[in-house]
């Protein structure tokens, strides 16, 4: 990617769409499956220590992805999985009901919106369209939409198999946009950042504070269309 001593000089009245990641970027997501992966491997400490689990969980993760994609009825399906080879098929009908919870609070949990955002959502969408751009399951998505009462704002719902450049190249076509007048606003460099970058969009990055490692990227993001930020209440003043 290419250094540019101009970062920070960049203005943004070019950008008609801002696009927002859901997941770590609107609201709580990370910290469920986390918490679900402590429980999931304490319910299995006979068979293995929690360090192993943890590896073990993600590699299963990793050998499903391709076919189950993101969200949390992929993750639920790779907890039973990995409850079975860890256990050698050994694994109870009750522990595997219990997993099964696991799957069902989580996909019914409340949702939390991260401090801030609807006051910045409000703000921006009175000068520009706002898209949610996010992937995962589409019945959990629109869910967590409909329960965080963020709908209002946006003008576009994409939720995505991927995240792409194809994924995103797709979407500023269909928003009828021009890379360089689109921007995406996310908490993962691996999804939300480098692959808009690559077509020529603007992103900005607000870390979140738990990253799944399947989204986490070795470099370092030095780009003229890039921008870390702290917190979401940033935008305001910068897209002003």
């Amino acid at each position: 990617m290419n250094k540019s001593s101009n970062v920070n000089k960049m203005t943004y009245d070019h950008i008609k769409s801002i696009a927002f990641d859901a997941d770590d970027t609107l609201w709580v997501n990370e910290t469920f499956f986390r918490d679900a992966e402590d429980q999931f491997c304490a319910l299995l400490h006979e068979y293995i220590s929690y360090e192993e689990c943890q590896k073990r969980l993600f590699e299963m993760e990793m050998r499903n992805l391709p076919m189950y994609g993101y969200g949390i009825k992929p993750f639920t399906l790779s907890l039973i999985e990995a409850a079975i080879e860890i256990t050698n098929n050994n694994v109870s009908i009750a522990t595997i009901t219990k997993i099964i919870e696991l799957g069902k609070m989580m996909l019914g949990a409340p949702v939390q919106l991260l401090d801030g955002i609807e006051e910045v959502l409000s703000t921006l969408s009175r000068k520009r369209k706002l898209v949610v751009a996010t992937k995962g399951d589409l019945l959990d998505q629109e869910r967590k939409l409909e329960k965080s009462g963020l709908a209002r704002y946006f003008h576009h719902i994409e939720v995505m198999s991927d995240k792409q450049p194809k994924n995103y190249e797709k979407l500023v076509h269909h928003l009828d946009l021009e890379p360089q007048e689109f921007l995406m606003v996310g908490n993962s460099l691996k999804s939300d950042i480098v692959p808009v970058l690559e077509i020529g969009g603007n992103a900005f990055h607000i870390p979140f504070h738990t990253t799944w490692l399947h989204e986490e990227v070795a470099d370092k993001i030095e780009h003229v269309n890039f921008k870390e930020l702290s917190k979401a209440s940033e935008l305001i003043n910068i897209l002003k």
